[in-house]
């Protein structure tokens, strides 16, 4: 059964009559261009194939429920909640997502209350931003009980930033805007080449089958938590050294005057400097060299993408690490950590008759450090968030 349908019938087994509609959101994987959107830079990511769908119908007494299908299928529910009372900080846990979504809603005058209930396969804590696919999956579901149109591609970047502020300001877990992003904007068979400064965005074809290539995801099992790790004092300290140079953000600064740059900076800031500004040169390499149908050829920026993230940013983790280097030794022509790090996922591009050798290599490695096994699988550019 697929998440559409689990969902539905969920919600007839909670509710005892059908949803008005449902709406699903995807999980996403960044090919390139790490901690760089909350840097006004450029990012490269892809929407999986794995979604969270939510069944909804609406409520007259002004309040929302939400219940989820875990992967587990234990079912887990808020209890109702007052859409106008909602506030930063007065919902705990889980439902703090779609009550932050709501409250960011309710303030774009869509206010009515709801019943949600929420199914999917975006595996939890691996980084491919389970949390980012579930807040825009309700978004479009209470837009959808609202009366509102599928969005079309302006209103699909507003839904990103009213998901995003309902992470950072309600959630408070203070990430950028790619992951939403991402969910709302991709297409098919293509990944989404952001300016996060600008807004503009190419839908640059990424076709590895061509090639006989692929990306494998490594689900290292290593959970991760915007909110519980470092990154909320990653992104303090690229603000803290935009603010020591003068500028707005360090997308202002250029390769050719980074090293002026790191000069006037604190010894502890400069990694951080080195790492962002190398990372959206990287973006722009890439794309160039996949509007050139060169997707063998980037496999040495992910290389080097991994390295600044575990050197410089210091976000990496051993799993990822371990998954990184046993994917290279096997015939991985690149490979990187994927997401925010402290855990979550890495990707290699690797020949299509390679993936036995690199899924065994890692597993073995994995083994001799008495680590969980890894999950993988091959990941495909699909759509965006819609109505299904």
């Amino acid at each position: 059964m697929n998440q559409a349908a689990t969902a539905v019938s969920t919600f007839r087994e909670i509710h005892g009559r059908e949803p008005a509609g449902v709406w699903a959101a995807p999980g996403r994987v960044n090919l390139i261009g790490e901690h760089t959107d909350y840097n006004d830079g450029f990012v490269l990511p892809f929407a999986l194939p794995h979604r969270i769908a939510a069944a909804a119908a609406p409520r007259d007494d002004g309040k929302l429920t939400v219940a989820t299908l875990g992967s587990d299928d234990r079912l887990q529910r808020t209890q109702p909640l007052a859409v106008r009372d909602l506030s930063p900080g007065s919902v705990p846990g889980w439902g703090a997502y779609p009550a932050g979504v709501a409250w960011a809603l309710r303030e774009q005058g869509v206010d009515r209350g709801a019943d949600l209930v929420l199914a999917g396969n975006v595996p939890t804590g691996a980084g491919l931003s389970s949390s980012a696919a579930l807040e825009c999956a309700v978004a479009l579901a209470l837009l959808g009980l609202a009366g509102r149109a599928e969005p079309g591609p302006e209103e699909r970047v507003r839904i990103a930033r009213l998901a995003q502020r309902a992470e950072n300001e309600f959630v408070g877990a203070p990430t950028g805007v790619l992951d939403q992003t991402a969910s709302m904007c991709c297409v098919e068979g293509h990944v989404l080449f952001l300016d996060v400064r600008s807004g503009e965005s190419e839908q640059v074809p990424f076709d590895t089958a061509k090639e006989d290539l692929r990306i494998l995801v490594i689900d290292t099992r290593a959970k991760h938590s915007h909110s519980e790790s470092g990154y909320g004092e990653r992104r303090r300290g690229t603000e803290k050294a935009a603010d020591l140079l003068g500028v707005k953000s360090l997308r202002d600064v250029e390769p050719d005057t980074m090293p002026a740059a790191l000069d006037r900076l604190p010894g502890e800031l400069r990694p951080l400097v080195r790492h962002v500004v190398s990372e959206n040169q990287r973006v722009l390499d890439v794309v160039e060299l996949l509007r050139a149908g060169r997707v063998a050829d980037i496999g040495p920026a992910l290389d080097e993408s991994h390295a600044s993230l575990r050197d410089d940013y210091r976000v990496s983790a051993l799993e990822l690490d371990l998954a990184v280097e046993a994917a290279r030794e096997a015939g991985a022509l690149g490979a990187r950590m994927t997401g925010g790090g402290f855990g979550g996922s890495a990707i290699a591009l690797i020949r299509s008759g390679d993936r036995a050798a690199v899924e065994a290599a890692v597993t073995k490695r994995y083994e001799r450090e008495r680590l969980p096994s890894p999950r993988f699988f091959v990941a495909v550019p699909a759509a965006g968030a819609g109505r299904v």
